[in-house]
Formats: C-alpha cells, structure tokens, sequence
C-alpha cells in the first residue's frame, strides 16, 4: 500500500508505504496473496487491507503530517479483485469509534475473509457458462469490452453464488478493490466508477450501465449489491467524521472516486488522444486513448477515466522482458550495451527477416515457440546474432502495434514540424 501527498504545484510533499509481506507478518502473505494448492485460487486477506491502511496513516501521524491541510483524496487499486461485504456492515462503517483502528471495528464485515484477486484463474466453467448465455465470446467483447477472463470480477461473482449460495445471499454490496478502499474512507459503500467497472465482464461500457443479460448468468440481485456506476472523476463527498476525529482531515476534505490502477496509469501519464504508451516489464503492457474502438477477443477496452465518452485499450503480451533478456543472453553475452550496438548495426526492416518469440504460452495471441521467417517468407531454424536480435525487438513492436490497430487504434503519420 502507498500514499503520495502533493501540493498544489504538483510538488511532492510526503511518500511511504506499507509492506504486505513485511509489515504485516501475522497474515503470512507472500507477495501480499495467498496462492491455493490448486494454483489457480488467489486471494488476499480483507483485514490485511484495512490494517494496512491504519498503519500507513499512523505512520503518517506520528512523523507530524498535517491532515487538515489535505483538500482531497483518491486512490488506484489493483483491478478485477472484490470485497463482500454482510449485511448490516454499513452502519458500522458509518459509526466506527475513532478509538479503535479501523481494522478492529471492521473484522466481522465481510461474508468473504479472502477476497478473489487479479491472479486468479479458478473460472473457467464461469466464464464459459457467461460466454455462452450471451451468445459467445465476440458478443460479449462487443458488451463489456472483453471476452470472459477468469480473473475479471463478474466470473469471480459467479463462482461464489455457485459454490456458497448462502454467503452471496448474506453479501449487501459487493466493492471492487478501488471502491473499497474509497468505501473506507467515505464511511459509506462508495460507487464503483466505469473505468475500473469495465474489468469485471458486467459494465455495457457503451451506455455506462450493468448488462442485464451478463448480470443475470452471473447471479440473481446482482444489480442491488453492486449499486449504480459514477464517472472515474467523480466527487463522491466529504471523508468520514472518522478520520477528522482521529487523524485531524478537515471535514471539508473531499473524496474522488477511486479507480483501477490500470486506469490510473493512463490518467497519470497524461495520455492524450492518439498516444501510446508501453509499460517493458516481464509482461509488456500497451495502453493507449481510443476515440472508435472495435473490441476483439484479444485485448481489453475499458472506459476512459479521464474522459468518459472516450475509451481507453489495454494489451497485455506475457513474452516481455524474460524473452528480451534470454535472446540478450544467448546472442550479446548477457550485456545490454552489446546488445544495443548489434541492433545498431543492423537496418530496420532487418532485410525482410522476421520473427515471433514465445518462451511461454503467449495470451497476444495465443502461440507458443520460436517462429523465424527469412525474406522470402520461408521458416528457418536459426538466425545470425545481430539478425536475431533485431528480429527478436522488430517482431514484438510489429505484433503491439498490429493488435492496438485491431482494436481501434489509428496510427497517424509522423509530423517532423510538430
């Protein structure tokens, strides 16, 4: 968990943060999850959330911050994951003492102890049981902007109606993990916004509203738990009397809608319409503004946080820096620097050599293998060094740029003036 406070000049004033796995020892985390002897069920212990959240600001009080100064607030959380909460929690999160953290006023709030997280892949059934009801996977990227993913949270939803119908029947509102911790501070159930909604398989993110047809093969009442959805931007009111009591906010300071952190990436990178931006990690992540999308059953489209009648697309390529890295072993002794100068001295378009690099199971698309093509379009086994290298880095930009155009995107020519 991290918290950044900046200043009216966007100058940062004050940043910590608190370390699931060290920090908070006695819920036994590790990366702040549990993965289930399964590998495929992961979650994360609620309360750890929330006693994250009172160290962070305990910390903060104890190194002299000054509360009353923050005007607003807001947050990104982790997308897809979810919190249930039972029923009657409401007025005990509307009336927690200010004696106690928080943590203890709320530990006996929510009818699932350890909520699904992003990592999971435990629906399969669900997902495909959603796919077909509304007339498969096509159809319902054309609704919610994604084919059925098993970490998204209307499949997650559907599993626990599925296997612990009475811990659905006693959940009053179900929170995404952004909604939640706006939840905590609002004092109240705060709306999940339709940026970080589009990642859940339910949002019609064309008319911002819940698909009747997805709700319902999900689960009965889901409408009711999930409560109406608000722009990313929106005010939603002032912090809970809670936090002026114990921490000294001022009761005017305002909560904004929280969001996903995929969202939030685009909004803090001040991405504007026809911009790309690239995130080189073990994964590669391509986000980019989106004016006509065109959903596809590789990719996401979500809601755009800055501009709700715009939209935003998200990539995600599992070959990223691992391949990078083992072709920079293979070909360059492990050194970034010879790499660099072999790709250098090589042309672009590599003289019509080309290839596709998947150590592991690629999701854009779904392929596996090493797959060289010479200039005349015939497989080959092996490439020269400074070839393969050139190949390796042309063949990954070309698939991001080919698949962000499947979606939607529109690559405009460059302007040497601008």
């Amino acid at each position: 968990l991290k918290v950044i406070a900046i200043d009216e000049h966007l100058r940062v004033i004050y940043e910590d943060n608190v370390h699931f796995d060290k920090d908070l020892p006695e819920f036994k985390t590790q990366g702040g999850a549990y993965i289930q002897s399964d590998r495929l069920t992961v979650t994360s212990p609620v309360l750890m959330w929330v006693k994250a959240l009172d160290m962070i600001l305990e910390k903060m009080k104890s190194s002299g911050f000054n509360f009353s100064q923050v005007r607003a607030l807001s947050g990104a959380g982790q997308q897809h994951g979810s919190v249930y909460w039972k029923k009657g929690s409401i007025q005990i999160l509307k009336n927690a003492s200010p004696e106690l953290p928080l943590h203890q006023s709320l530990k006996a709030c929510f009818t699932v102890s350890n909520s699904p997280i992003w990592m999971d892949s435990s629906t399969a059934s669900q997902c495909s049981s959603l796919e077909k009801a509304v007339g498969g996977a096509q159809h319902l990227a054309g609704i919610t902007g994604s084919r059925a993913y098993e970490r998204f949270t209307g499949n997650q939803i559907a599993k626990i109606y599925s296997q612990n119908p009475e811990v659905y029947l006693q959940t009053e509102r179900i929170s995404l993990v952004s909604s939640f911790a706006a939840s905590l501070f609002l004092g109240a159930y705060a709306p999940i916004d339709y940026s970080d909604g589009s990642g859940m398989n339910l949002l019609q993110i064309w008319d911002k509203v819940w698909s009747v047809s997805c709700l319902d093969a999900c689960a009965p009442g889901l409408e009711e738990k999930l409560g109406s959805p608000v722009p990313s931007h929106s005010v939603l009111g002032s912090i809970s009397p809670y936090y002026v009591q114990r921490y000294g906010f001022s009761s005017d300071c305002k909560i904004v809608a929280f969001t996903g952190d995929n969202p939030a990436s685009l909004a803090g990178m001040r991405l504007q319409e026809g911009d790309i931006a690239i995130s080189l990690g073990t994964s590669d992540t391509l986000f980019l503004w989106i004016q006509e999308p065109t959903p596809a059953l590789e990719g996401h489209i979500l809601c755009n946080p800055v501009d709700s009648q715009t939209f935003m697309a998200l990539l995600c390529f599992k070959n990223g820096s691992l391949m990078r890295e083992r072709i920079r072993d293979d070909c360059a002794s492990g050194s970034w620097d010879e790499f660099s100068k072999a790709l250098s001295s090589t042309v672009a378009g590599n003289d019509g050599n080309i290839g596709f690099y998947f150590d592991v199971m690629e999701i854009t698309p779904e392929a596996i293998g090493i797959h060289r093509f010479n200039s005349d379009n015939q497989k080959v086994s092996d490439f020269p060094k400074e070839v393969e290298i050139r190949a390796l880095i042309e063949g990954q930009f070309m698939a991001k740029r080919i698949h962000a155009e499947k979606l939607g995107y529109k690559v405009s020519k460059y302007d040497e003036e601008a």
